[in-house]
């Protein structure tokens, strides 16, 4: 039964008959969880009020990781219920979790990259149905279905850029992908753009910024080539959970892009308004030919 059960989803007549079903015994352990099972994969479906926050670029090394664990930290330490999802083969947001401090605030890390046979892939990848925030780390050489497939129901994409010539062109086609493959639309303004490790009054940062500016689309933060992330990487905690006096630069940068992250409800509203005012029917009579009499 449990296993009939869970090729059906909650709506299909199957499933609603089983319930009902007068005759059918008491529950026994298997049928509960996997009617406790089905509620959190559901509830972790339609939760739209989860802060979903996806880093996101396709080229490697270009410091995805580092920006995924360091707002994940910032969010924690402001009292979120935070969620980390890691689905980097390579798997450095969860040994930076794995080396996380106990008395620090806990961040629920959840392995994606990982394929368990003993569990199907949405019990894996579930999401405690508490969670405030979800922070998405995603790998690198991305397909187009898993580019739709990471992005959808997203509220923020962020797309961390180096200052080099082929992150810049790396970057340029992330965003002509997110924009032409998967349908995310400028309105809604979820897109921002964080230059990573950038060493200012240098060629290559005024390059970059210049590449920026042509895109249309916000630089909310400018993050230097600090060894602060090297440290806070290395003891799995974010600059903000270092001594104020040596990190108070970065600490700055990533409240920048916290900031503009905890403005995805409003821009989120506001891209609804302005569907509805351009859906809107215009009511009103038609302009009225004048009768003209006479000859033609």
């Amino acid at each position: 039964m449990a296993n009939n059960f869970l090729r059906c989803r909650p709506r299909d007549p199957y499933y609603v008959n089983w319930l009902k079903d007068s005759r059918k015994p008491l529950l026994d352990s298997r049928d509960v969880l996997t009617i406790i099972a089905w509620r959190q994969i559901v509830n972790t479906r339609h939760n739209g009020n989860r802060n979903r926050i996806v880093i996101l670029n396709p080229k490697g090394g270009c410091g995805k990781s580092t920006l995924a664990t360091n707002v994940a930290a910032c969010y924690a330490r402001r009292g979120s219920n935070t969620a980390i999802m890691d689905y980097d083969p390579q798997g450095s947001t969860m040994a930076w979790l794995g080396r996380r401090p106990a008395d620090l605030p806990t961040i629920h890390g959840i392995a994606a990259y990982k394929n368990s046979m003993q569990a199907t892939r949405s019990w894996q990848l579930r999401v405690p149905n508490d969670s405030q925030t979800l922070v998405i780390d995603s790998p690198a050489g991305l397909s187009h279905d898993d580019l739709r497939e990471l992005t959808r129901d997203s509220s923020s994409i962020l797309i961390p850029v180096l200052p080099s010539l082929m992150d810049i062109h790396a970057a340029s086609r992330c965003i002509a992908d997110l924009l032409l493959v998967a349908k995310i639309d400028r309105s809604e303004r979820k897109l921002a753009v964080v230059a990573n490790r950038t060493r200012k009054n240098t060629k290559s940062f005024a390059k970059l910024m210049r590449f920026l500016d042509s895109l249309g689309i916000p630089i909310i933060a400018v993050l230097r080539d600090s060894q602060n992330y090297v440290h806070s990487a290395e003891h799995g905690i974010g600059v903000h959970e270092m001594q104020p006096s040596k990190a108070r630069v970065d600490v700055e940068q990533i409240d920048r892009i916290v900031n503009w992250l905890d403005g995805w409800e409003d821009r989120r509203r506001s891209a609804l308004e302005l569907t509805d005012i351009a859906h809107k029917p215009r009511f009103g009579l038609p302009l009225m030919r004048k009768p003209h009499f006479g000859s033609i």
